[in-house]
């Protein structure tokens, strides 16, 4: 499947999801389609890399809700526009904390699906694109 297609190059809005649990990233992404977001949903890091470097697809928000150190890194060096959120366990959370402290917010699970759509709004607001 072709990701780009539905994705006009000027799109605003675009979440990348990175979850393995398949329940917890399909309830996320359906409930932000429904608030107006375009969602491409991966299930790990090496599938969310290769989208990443896809230079032509339009992510502004990368929500990474398992391990993926190597793919925060890289768009952080690679590709600083994307606002970054991170979701885990406290203690996930507290080491992704202290590797990359100064990525994003971090959201303890289990988390709101409200929470991710305030913190992409704060972030949208405080950072130009």
């Amino acid at each position: 499947m072709d990701i780009r297609k539905p994705f006009a190059h000027s799109a605003k809005n675009v979440v990348l999801i990175v979850e393995d649990d398949v329940m917890v990233r399909t309830a996320l992404a359906e409930y932000l389609r429904h608030c107006g977001y375009q969602v491409i949903e991966t299930a790990g890091e090496q599938e969310a890399m290769q989208i990443c470097k896809e230079a032509d697809i339009p992510i502004n928000v990368l929500f990474v809700a398992s391990v993926a150190f190597g793919l925060m890194q890289w768009v952080r060096q690679n590709r600083p526009g994307i606002h970054v959120i991170l979701a885990g366990t406290p203690e996930k959370a507290a080491h992704a904390a202290g590797v990359l402290c100064e990525t994003g917010p971090h959201l303890k699970k289990p988390y709101e699906p409200q929470q991710v759509i305030e913190w992409i709004k704060r972030l949208q607001a405080t950072k130009p694109e």
